[in-house]
């Protein structure tokens, strides 16, 4: 199936084409960073590449779709405190394009300081509801791996009262020759890869260069295994926010392998992972009952992993709702899972919550 001519065709192409330009300018602050020009200790790569990003994807969105909500986890506010930091910003986001010519033509740029701060404040504001139609992105999902030249991903959604609709996720680094995501195995030579997709209509993946969009193949969906010993987990030792002891504790409950094969920082990248990575399964158990995740962690990736066969729920097995403000506020915990074995998930983690 041709993607372009799935529902939704105009805002896929914009989406698409303002997360390569977009994922271009993190490999710039990536490639500035190797190269000495900025340190790699100071956290100010990481703040310009979240502000620029944000401010190229909003661009581009905003003015092709000026009634639309949106919803970004940056303000502008350091950058109104630091004029240092300011110059740095506008000076990525006023150069980094694509090559192509029309391709370029389709996106916006801001053209002041002014106009960038304002547009990065309207991701600050957006939110989203059961009766409006938002954009969630996420300008760098995995920022503290980023730094480091490991996996991140540049991420972009569109949510329809509640719904995730479109799913666009850039993945500069993603390099799966060994049909593995590993945070230390990255793509140094081109643009890493992009994964998008379209509500009943699957998810495809294209190479990300610096010019226009290349051909995208369809991802084959997941097998829909049945029995316990194929789980194969994907979940990040490091994490703050999830019980990992838990997710040890299920998996002994039910005889699945563990530990978990692929570790992420990036919880976005997880659900890529699920999708082409080899993985099959996502477990998120709270380490506290009153953590809620934020909206840009998880739209986008989930409806990926759903149109390659699995099936999301939170840990009482109800749907997750997109349309409850900045975060998934009607969420509790997550399984993430082929269709075929998600009940069985669900029945262990209610025995041994």
């Amino acid at each position: 199936m041709d993607p372009s001519s799935t529902p939704y065709s105009k805002e896929l192409q914009i989406a698409c084409l303002a997360v390569q330009r977009a994922s271009r300018l993190t490999k710039r602050v990536l490639d500035a960073v190797d190269k000495g020009a900025l340190d790699k200790s100071d956290s100010s790569p990481v703040t310009i590449a979240d502000f620029a990003s944000q401010a190229l994807i909003i661009a581009a969105i905003h003015r092709v779709f000026p009634h639309d909500d949106i919803v970004g986890e940056e303000d502008s506010k350091a950058l109104r405190r630091d004029a240092n930091l300011l110059k740095r910003t506008w000076e990525l986001v006023s150069s980094t394009h694509l090559d192509d010519e029309e391709s370029e033509k389709l996106l916006y740029s801001p053209c002041s300081k002014e106009e960038m701060l304002d547009l990065i404040d309207l991701g600050a504001q957006g939110t989203c509801s059961a009766n409006n139609r938002s954009w969630v992105l996420d300008p760098v999902d995995g920022t503290a791996t980023f730094i480091q030249g490991q996996q991140y991903a540049v991420c972009l959604a569109l949510v329809e009262n509640g719904r995730q609709k479109l799913a666009v996720l850039g993945c500069p680094n993603l390099n799966l020759e060994t049909g593995r995501i590993h945070e230390d195995i990255v793509d140094r030579e081109g643009g890493g890869q992009q994964i998008f997709a379209v509500a009943g209509h699957g998810a495809f993946m294209r190479p990300m260069g610096t010019h226009g969009l290349l051909d995208a193949r369809k991802i084959d969906r997941k097998p829909q295994i049945t029995e316990i010993k194929d789980l194969d987990f994907v979940d990040c030792a490091a994490t703050t926010s999830s019980d990992i002891g838990m997710h040890s504790r299920l998996a002994a409950h039910l005889g699945a392998p563990w530990p978990h094969s692929t570790d992420l920082w990036s919880a976005q990248l997880r659900y890529i992972a699920i999708a082409v990575g080899g993985c099959n399964t996502l477990l998120k158990i709270p380490r506290k009952a009153s953590y809620r995740s934020n909206i840009w962690d998880h739209a986008g990736g989930m409806l990926i992993a759903e149109e390659t066969g699995c099936t999301i729920s939170d840990l009482a097995g109800n749907p997750v709702d997109c349309g409850q403000g900045r975060t998934l506020a009607g969420c509790y915990g997550m399984i993430v899972a082929p269709a075929s074995i998600h009940g069985k998930l669900l029945q262990g983690v209610k025995e041994i919550l």
